[in-house]
């Protein structure tokens, strides 16, 4: 029996991975799976919600400028790494996999002292720091795009939620045009900003709705529950506040307008869609270069966030889709560069990892 400690949170981007990894392993009889995330973070909620014992530790920041925070920070990641500690001795953890995020710093720490093998994977091509310091030790590293720059990374891929893993969109997409009201037959363009939405996406086809429709197309726009965006209730035009069932969404899409965050990209090309993404430009810049691997290999089109607007979308999206060849094409490149079995090969680096210890 193995006891393993996940070690991750703060954003979607970090739990879902984690809670993809926690259900494969919580299959394998007689392995527990215990889950470490800070009280604040969106693992606060969604763990224990899966069933899933969430163990926790202070959030404690790298600090990025020389303030009263960075003078104490040695003091409360000291403290951090010290509640980790105990929580390994005490459920007699063996190894530790970090998903990135203020909880996995001190696991790989932790883990280190406790002598026990840790693992770690990088969803983002352009890596977060609490990964680059934890690659340098870790028994293992897996990354979720090619050329990832962290120490001994392997490509593995990212680990997906079930629902995408196993959807068959042929077959759910007469369910997947009943729920949005859509017509089965014809092709749809889907777009979509995350659950906050995209203010930039929703401006832009708020002006240009009608240049989709007019050219054959039917329009799944998801905008976000923070959007006021007026629903014209124009047939071929379904607008959504919000969607629970993303998976009945893809199996609708013939083509895709996005954000291009890790999972976002991970998702599109596992199932094969062909995709133009407008990677949010606030950040490091991990956006545009998580879609890279995708747009190298033909599966999507980078689309500027600054200039992306209406006439954007009639100059750049809409002849795109009076062009079958060219998306039957990308779609057959995404279907190359995307995989469905990214935690079934994380599983198999954690197990060589404790083989070797």
């Amino acid at each position: 029996m193995t006891t393993y400690l996940l070690a991750g949170g703060g954003t979607a981007g970090h739990v879902n991975p984690l809670l993809a990894v926690a259900d494969l392993l919580r299959d394998r009889d007689g392995d527990t799976v215990l889950v470490l995330g800070t009280r604040e973070g969106l693992e606060a909620r969604l763990v224990p919600a899966r069933g899933y014992r969430l163990l926790t530790v202070d959030k404690v920041p790298f600090p990025r400028r020389p303030n009263r925070a960075a003078l104490t920070f040695p003091m409360r990641f000291r403290r951090a790494v010290a509640q980790v500690r105990a929580h390994i001795r005490e459920h007699a953890v063996d190894a530790v996999v970090g998903f990135g995020g203020y909880a996995s710093a001190p696991a790989y720490v932790a883990a280190r002292r406790e002598r026990i093998p840790f693992v770690v994977h990088e969803a983002n091509a352009r890596p977060g720091l609490a990964n680059v310091l934890g690659a340098r030790r870790a028994s293992a590293v897996g990354v979720a795009f090619e050329g990832t720059p962290l120490k001994r990374g392997e490509l593995v891929g990212m680990p997906l939620r079930r629902e995408v893993v196993e959807l068959d969109r042929a077959a759910a997409r007469a369910e997947a045009a009943e729920e949005f009201g859509l017509d089965a037959e014809r092709p749809v363009l889907l777009v979509f900003g995350g659950s906050l939405g995209a203010q930039r996406l929703n401006d832009a086809f708020a002006g240009s709705w009608q240049d989709v429709l007019d050219a054959g197309w039917q329009l799944l726009h998801v905008t976000g529950e923070r959007s006021d965006l007026a629903d014209p209730a124009a047939p071929g035009y379904t607008l959504r506040r919000y969607v629970d069932r993303m998976d009945l969404a893809f199996a609708l899409a013939d083509l895709i307008v996005s954000r291009s965050g890790a999972a976002t990209v991970s998702e599109i090309s596992a199932l094969g869609l062909p995709a133009l993404y407008v990677p949010y430009s606030v950040g490091n810049g991990e956006q545009r270069l998580n879609a890279g691997s995708a747009v190298a290999a033909g599966a999507a089109v980078l689309l500027d966030d600054a200039t992306f607007d209406a006439d954007a979308v009639r100059s750049q999206v809409v002849p795109l889709l009076s062009d079958p060849d060219r998306i039957t094409r990308m779609a057959e490149a995404a279907r190359r560069v995307g995989t469905r079995t990214g935690t079934e090969n994380l599983v198999a680096l954690i197990d060589r990892a404790l083989a070797e210890k």
